[in-house]
């Protein structure tokens, strides 16, 4: 489970980002950080498996490294400060739906959907919610769904193929560049406890309703 061992590691991580300073703490990394995580995944994936039948069933392949890819970016801080997994079919880097899971010092990140779609697809994604919208807007606006992630995010196309020009009016996600959701939950209560894997899974339940529908798009 996670424990206080593992924020006490985040804590140091964040105030010293540094390749000296993590490999001079890489045992408490593999024992308070990596080994509870992936005991956690273990334990969610027989429950994901039942909303996705297609996920691996090894909890590494849920894993994403703690390594940052700093290419391209303008902090090259070299590690994440929080532990990330997704659930797709085919892994974490699946291009399908799936589920996502990060935890850090404080916050749990619990949500999902699709964040990086090809323009191909997401042609493919807008012509399914035109010709479904209601089904579309019936997911999207259900009691539950809103009470636990609120609206659904995604960047918005500020330039639309004249198609879809008419189902903006029914609902502006169709110009979403990404249709995913995402709810931040404080970690405190959740130390030491087995209630956390019920937690996450109670969210990825109403996530799962999306991911069905976005799936059918592929």
């Amino acid at each position: 489970m996670i424990t206080e061992n593992y924020v006490a590691f985040f804590k140091g991580l964040e105030k010293n980002n540094t390749k000296e300073w993590f490999h001079e703490h890489k045992s408490a990394y593999e024992t308070d950080v990596k080994q509870p995580f992936l005991k956690l995944l273990e334990d969610l994936i027989p429950e994901v498996e039942k909303l996705e039948p297609a996920i691996s069933l090894n909890p590494k392949n849920a894993l994403f490294r703690i390594n940052r890819d700093i290419r391209f970016a303008k902090d090259k801080s070299p590690y994440n400060t929080l532990m990330k997994a997704g659930f797709s079919p085919g892994g974490r880097k699946s291009e399908l739906p799936g589920f996502y899971l990060g935890i850090g010092v404080d916050k749990i990140h619990v949500g999902g959907g699709l964040f990086a779609i090809r323009p191909p697809q997401l042609k493919k994604i807008r012509s399914l919610v035109k010709e479904e919208t209601d089904k579309f807007r019936a997911i999207i606006t259900a009691y539950s769904f809103l009470e636990t992630f609120g609206e659904l995010k995604g960047e918005r196309a500020k330039r639309l193929e004249p198609v879809f020009q008419d189902t903006l009016n029914e609902t502006l996600y169709v110009a979403n560049k990404q249709f995913y959701v995402m709810r931040q939950i404080d970690l405190q209560p959740f130390l030491n406890s087995n209630k956390l894997t019920e937690v996450v899974i109670q969210h990825f339940q109403e996530v799962d309703p999306l991911n069905r529908f976005l799936k059918r798009a592929f």
